[in-house]
């Protein structure tokens, strides 16, 4: 296992979050809209800080602009299970449409399957979060199950249907664009 704590894409570097990211993570935590399909916010102050200082390096990273260093969201790979983890990501809304999740997704799949080799990784979206889920599908992940009225969206108050992704090793493989 090689855990490594700055991944690079095309457009984005992944780095660890940092206390001096408050503003640019709350810039998007904070606002109902944009945490509308997550299990968590809208945050109130403290819970940004938390958030910033409870991260752990080589799992948690600060979504940045390569081309400027702007932080744009936040991502990460969290281990659920032997050889197993998760990954989850937000992004601006301002940042949305850009394919900026469709790459950050890829990076965090490649580090997976290559540097922490993991067996299988896995996802989960709303089932009404329709760029979430195509994030997924374009990282190579394929729908295993609809989870019907499974999370709570806390934004809308009210229980949601959820989808299930997932990835294996062996299918990672053999992807045409893997990097």
């Amino acid at each position: 296992m090689n855990i490594k704590e700055e991944l690079i894409s095309t457009r984005l570097i992944l780095r660890p979050l940092r206390e001096d990211d408050f503003a640019a993570v709350h810039s998007w935590a904070s606002i109902p809209d944009n945490v509308r399909f997550m299990d968590w916010g809208p945050n109130r102050e403290e819970d940004t800080r938390e958030f910033i200082r409870s991260a752990k390096p080589g799992y948690d990273f600060a979504v940045t602009l390569k081309s400027t260093g702007q932080v744009i969201g936040s991502c990460g790979i969290y281990p659920t299970q032997k050889e197993t983890a998760e990954v989850g990501w937000i992004l601006h809304r301002d940042y949305w449409q850009q394919a900026f999740g469709s790459e950050l997704a890829r990076a965090l799949v490649d580090y997976g399957f290559r540097d922490l080799k993991l067996h299988r990784i896995t996802s989960t979206c709303d089932a009404a979060n329709y760029g979430s889920y195509r994030v997924m599908e374009n990282a190579g992940m394929r729908r295993e199950a609809e989870q019907l009225l499974a999370r709570w969206n806390r934004v809308d108050e009210k229980w949601a249907d959820q989808y299930r992704y997932a990835i294996l090793a062996g299918e990672y493989e053999i992807l045409p664009d893997r990097h």
